[in-house]
């Protein structure tokens, strides 16, 4: 009896020893990590969570959008590959908001928690040494389909320049499906005859050359953007680059809501304190969407398409693209024995297209081919 009355007493002791859950101790760090980023005035999501009263109000919510992980978003197939950008709450965090929510989500003592965090006004680069917005706003309609707007801002540079971090800020952020920059060196003949500085389509250029040129480039992309993404900030040592005299071409991709707006998006870059060591290129494979010859009634159309790189190279993120229609994404390598590796795996969501940064993803690719397979 004795040993029993031992260890019975020393379970009650055990547990009245464990610290009440709290927000500052328990619950914010796992914000600041994981939810912040996006959940903060004048950012992407929809409400704030910087504080105990903006928290406390959603605490249900937030229980079962981690438990369920629909929140933070994440969408790479666990099958393959390691990500250094994946926000995925660890069970550990998920039980500790599940107490906290159990316990009557308390706020507990402020010196509990960690220091606040700032966060740059309206950016989420660190102070941009240069900001470029679109010349002209783009007026959107509450309805119908926008074809892709393009604008054409010259750099001014006099000498190329070495950008190590990058940021797109619309100004309509619930009208942007994704947006791209792309850089135009000045050798290069994509879009000449296009207006320079206002907002112009594909069927506003009236000539078909140009028309063509709209919907198809080789030029080097400085950065994309969708719901969810996040900024570029290149490793130490790299960096993308911008030559002299350049003209920047933002590509945008707006949808309708019910609600007119206008948008005039903004590019923020830092730049590079000294010249890299090594250049940041940006690759594309795509499909002709036009010619996706999709069966009827079919529920998972594949399609592939592939290239090689000319070079050894390190892969340094992956960011699959498509529409309404895609399901599933898959980047594979062929390596020179024959064989194929899968590198990523994604659940595709329309709504939420984000980067997946490999974490040690030295990838030897001379002669081998890159494929990127997508169910449709």
């Amino acid at each position: 009896m004795a040993g029993c009355f031992f260890l019975i007493v020393s379970q009650a002791l055990f547990n009245a020893a464990q610290p009440r859950p709290s927000f500052y101790r328990d619950v914010l760090p796992i914000l600041q990590g994981h939810c912040q980023s996006c959940h903060r005035p004048d950012a992407i999501a929809p409400f704030s969570l910087m504080t105990y009263r903006e928290t406390r109000l959603r605490a249900q919510a937030i229980g079962a959008a981690g438990e369920s992980r629909k929140m933070p978003p994440w969408f790479a197939d666990p099958c393959c590959g390691h990500f250094a950008n994946d926000p995925s709450l660890t069970p550990e965090q998920i039980a500790a908001i599940k107490d906290w929510i159990e316990a009557g989500a308390p706020e507990g003592n402020r010196n509990d928690g960690p220091p606040t965090l700032h966060w740059t006004a309206g950016w989420n680069v660190p102070r941009p040494d240069l900001v470029l917005k679109m010349p002209v706003p783009v007026r959107l309609p509450a309805a119908g389909d926008v074809e892709y707007t393009y604008e054409i801002v010259p750099t001014d540079f006099a000498e190329g320049r070495w950008v190590q971090m990058s940021e797109l800020r619309p100004l309509a952020r619930d009208h942007v499906h994704h947006a791209v920059v792309y850089i135009r060196p000045p050798e290069s003949n994509w879009l000449r005859g296009a207006p320079i500085g206002v907002p112009f389509t594909a069927s506003t250029l009236h000539d078909p050359h140009l028309m063509h040129e709209a919907h198809s480039t080789t030029s080097d992309l400085l950065l994309v953007y969708a719901p969810g993404s996040s900024p570029d900030n290149w490793p130490e040592g790299m960096a993308k680059y911008i030559p002299a005299h350049s003209d920047l071409i933002f590509q945008m991709h707006y949808t309708t809501n019910g609600q007119p707006a206008s948008d005039q998006t903004s590019l923020g870059v830092r730049f590079a304190r000294t010249p890299p060591a090594k250049r940041v290129l940006t690759l594309q494979l795509a499909n002709d969407s036009d010619r996706i010859p999709i069966p009827p009634n079919a529920s998972n159309y594949r399609v592939a398409v592939e290239g090689t790189l000319p070079n050894d190279a390190e892969l340094l993120s992956f960011f699959p693209h498509m529409h309404l229609r895609g399901k599933n994404f898959e980047y594979n390598i062929g390596h020179a024995d024959g064989t194929q590796e899968t590198l990523l795996r994604v659940n595709y969501d329309f709504y939420w297209q984000l980067s997946y940064l490999p974490v040690g993803a030295a990838v030897s690719a001379r002669r081998h081919q890159a494929r990127s397979h997508r169910p449709v």
